[in-house]
């Protein structure tokens, strides 16, 4: 995926008028993801998470079926067929970092992309009782067919609880984990993700728009592979495409800063904003920064619009240093794929905040503030390496 598919918000969600700077970018295509199970060149972006919740059974007899695979060509064509119950676990162990990455694009939750995958499991293993899993020739195709069409369900829950959400609503943060060592290829999807504001872009599309996009533009599958998934013509996915791509286009910038380059804006900001410090905070902000807070109505200080322009950011800033509690434990994480602060109390997350940075690279124009507990819900604190030491404030 190229650079330009980086876009601002659009009509839904915060941002909606304007555009956050930095987004889709990353190196190379996830290993894993593309058709045929191969390596693809191109640039998705930063692509994908893989939080796990070991949700599957652990009963059950164990086979020595790998469960891998494919006879055919296709995404996640692989060797042998599967059988039996533990031939099921076992392809869906095997894919469901993937599944989960592409569930998680679409939605912006990991509670529901968890429930996603948990309806795909159970859909999965209802097919294996039926029937054996040799006759399906491309399991994981199978698979993504199953948890796609189970996540644009998903989207209408989605969309009525958002009606009623009290304050800005932004994605849920998903924070990156390295995989451990001898992890398969699908797992180490886990360690990248679609940035917070590229997922902020793409609430601003359709459900079958934001299907697509995730598909082709991040993970390679092509027009044809996505009609089989989504049960339309080859010409509607073409059209469906082709719309999401001009919208993304529209709101990203090309520009893309160095990683240390933000990891220094980030720090820059977070020191000058939980210091109160005006002076180094209007140095670094945009003239026309937005702030975010989703706070979801749980907590007292999370404002309930966006706050936009300079003066006003150092001011809620300001005062928010002077009132905030005390003993906070800033931590540089990185939380979909971006350099990030997440903030502790204790031993309980109290923030994320995530920046984005405009295309001259050294000013804030989007900040994103997740308060709101239930979204945290999933962020433990870790000991942090030597090159990235938490701080006390």
């Amino acid at each position: 995926m190229s650079e330009s598919h980086r876009a601002g918000t659009g009509g839904v969600g915060p941002g909606a008028g304007r555009a956050p700077a930095g987004a889709v970018e990353g190196g190379s295509r996830p290993r894993g993801a593309s058709p045929g199970g191969a390596e693809r060149p191109g640039t998705p972006d930063r692509a994908f998470p893989g939080r796990r919740s070991g949700k599957l059974p652990e009963d059950g007899p164990r086979g020595t079926d790998d469960g891998a695979g494919s006879t055919n060509g296709g995404p996640g064509a692989g060797n042998g067929g599967p059988s039996g119950a533990d031939g099921a676990t076992r392809v869906f162990v095997a894919h469901r970092e993937l599944l989960f990455a592409i569930v998680y694009n679409m939605l912006g939750s990991v509670a529901d992309t968890e429930d996603v995958l948990q309806e795909t499991w159970l859909s999965w293993q209802g097919r294996a009782g039926r029937s054996p899993l040799d006759g399906i020739a491309n399991p994981r195709a199978y698979l993504v067919r199953i948890a796609v069409n189970q996540a644009l369900a998903r989207r209408a829950a989605i969309t009525r609880r958002r009606e009623t959400y009290v304050g800005p609503w932004l994605p849920e943060p998903l924070l990156d984990e390295p995989a451990p060592a001898g992890a398969a290829d699908d797992q180490t999807l886990r360690s990248e993700s679609v940035s917070l504001a590229m997922l902020v872009v793409l609430e601003s599309l359709t459900p079958l728009e934001r299907a697509v996009f995730v598909l082709n533009e991040v993970f390679g599958y092509a027009h044809t592979e996505i009609a089989g998934v989504l049960d339309r013509s080859p010409a509607a996915v073409r059209q469906l495409a082709h719309r999401a791509r001009q919208h993304v286009h529209a709101r990203r910038p090309l520009y893309r800063a160095h990683p240390r380059v933000r990891r220094q804006a980030t720090e820059r900001f977070v020191e000058a904003a939980l210091g109160g410090d005006i002076t180094a905070l209007m140095e670094i902000l945009a003239p026309d920064v937005t702030v975010w807070t989703d706070g979801g109505g749980k907590t007292p200080r999370a404002g309930l619009r966006p706050v936009h322009g300079r003066d006003k950011v150092a001011r809620l800033f300001a005062g928010y240093a002077t009132r905030r509690a005390t003993g906070l434990d800033i931590r540089y994480r990185r939380v979909n794929g971006d350099d990030s602060a997440v903030i502790f109390e204790g031993d309980s997350p109290y923030a994320v905040m995530v920046m984005d940075l405009a295309p001259d690279g050294e000013h804030v124009c989007d900040v994103y503030i997740v308060t709101n507990p239930e979204k945290l819900a999933h962020v433990r604190r870790e000991e942090e390496p030597d090159t990235q030491e938490g701080r006390q404030s």
